[in-house]
């Protein structure tokens, strides 16, 4: 079906530890702001973790080239462990703001490494012709973790032991998850150095962002990344607090509803991969990517405004979006192919661009739902879709690749 067989633990162990990642994802803004933390103040939480984690994401592609995939999987795992305790004790339970930015902001370093460094060895390990496949796998396993089923563990896990003991729920998640990928895989690709001998840290690091300029098509796959997630992000900010405050549903089904949404996303990871390989990777991420989010992510504002707390309704608007955000799954095996002599740099810049996402989601809303409200930044994040599609159409591969 695609992937490679000598990954899967790894696979698997990527879906726990996103799991643990993605636990707080649909419940920690409305709860900080029930600490008594305001709502701007919480985009900018948000906002500075994404600027971390977009700098690891670069890392990611460069180091795993340097050191080995595996080898920065284990630094990512190691780091967010660490610093999601310190979130916990120094920032959540005294509900310290500057506490949470610092402890919040250092973690946005861990998932990155672990996530894009499995890339990595996915796209070092896997034969040519099943790549498009092997990358919806990726977003399969990445997205069925953060948030589709950590929003369900949150769900149940919530009203049973609270918030607080929720958050440690996710640190074993996570430990478990990195434990499976970092011990099952045996896989020899990812254990060794994969760049040229006598290649040094600092040349790899500024080609993943030189070949930018020397190659505009990378520079506009890195922005077409990086709005493809950048909404979904942001959405993790205030939607919590549209869809209980405004249409009137309670937490749980918005949690529910963030699991629909994303059960859709997961499904349709591993179809636009197949898809993708048949109709052509620049087709699929523009029209059903780019043009197909602008429409689903309007009809997800405008379904509850105009029928109110229809919750079938509203599930099936998030499950159309969810389908759309998965047709950008080709632009994983776009990048490298519009620089096949260059292919970890081009990767580095994917990577930048979906750490980008991170940051410009909650950056968005924490500039404009003040001045705009919801429907202006639901707009504007439409808005950022539609160009994301023009610049895909642009993606033309070179003759080599």
């Amino acid at each position: 079906m695609g992937m490679h067989p000598p990954l899967f633990w790894g696979y698997l162990g990527l879906l726990v530890f996103m799991m643990g990642n993605g636990v707080e994802s649909g419940y920690l803004a409305p709860y900080l702001a029930s600490r008594g933390i305001a709502e701007p103040s919480v985009a900018w939480i948000f906002t500075v973790y994404g600027a971390t984690a977009a700098a690891a994401a670069w890392f990611s592609g460069a180091l795993s080239d340097l050191w080995g995939p595996q080898k920065v999987m284990a630094l990512g795992a190691a780091l967010w462990l660490a610093f999601h305790v310190s979130f916990i004790v120094c920032g959540v339970v005294p509900a310290s703001y500057a506490g949470l930015l610092i402890t919040y902001a250092l973690r946005g370093f861990g998932y990155p490494l672990f996530a894009f460094g499995f890339l990595v060895w996915i796209t070092a390990a896997t034969p040519a012709a099943r790549l498009s496949a092997a990358a919806g796998w990726f977003w399969f396993a990445f997205t069925a973790g953060m948030p589709t089923l950590g929003s369900l563990v949150a769900s149940y896990a919530l009203p049973v032991v609270g918030p607080i003991r929720t958050l440690w729920l996710s640190a074993a998640l996570a430990a478990a998850g990195a434990a499976m990928a970092l011990l099952g895989v045996r896989e020899p690709a990812g254990k060794r150095r994969l760049a040229p001998p006598g290649e040094r840290v600092l040349a790899t690091l500024i080609s993943g962002v030189s070949i930018g300029w020397k190659r505009p098509k990378i520079a506009m796959g890195c922005v077409v990344r990086a709005i493809n997630t950048a909404p979904q992000f942001g959405f993790f900010v205030f939607l919590p607090a549209y869809f209980t405050g405004t249409v009137g549903f309670t937490l749980s089904q918005w949690l529910r509803l963030l699991s629909f949404m994303f059960a859709s996303n997961i499904i349709w990871n591993l179809l636009w991969g197949v898809i993708g390989d048949r109709l052509g990777w620049r087709r699929t991420v523009a029209l059903f990517g780019g043009a197909g989010c602008a429409v689903t992510t309007l009809l997800l504002y405008y379904a509850p405004r105009l029928a109110g707390a229809n919750y079938a309704l509203a599930v099936g608007a998030a499950m159309l979006y969810g389908a759309t955000l998965a047709a950008y799954v080709p632009l994983s095996v776009l990048m490298p192919s519009l620089a096949p002599d260059h292919k970890g740099a081009a990767m580095s810049m994917l990577n930048l661009g979906a750490g980008a996402s991170v940051w410009l989601g909650p950056a968005v809303v924490g500039l404009l739902l003040g001045p705009l409200g919801v429907g202006g930044v639901m707009w504007t994040f439409a808005a950022l879709y539609g160009l994301s599609a023009v610049l895909a159409l642009f993606l033309t591969l070179p003759e080599s690749a």
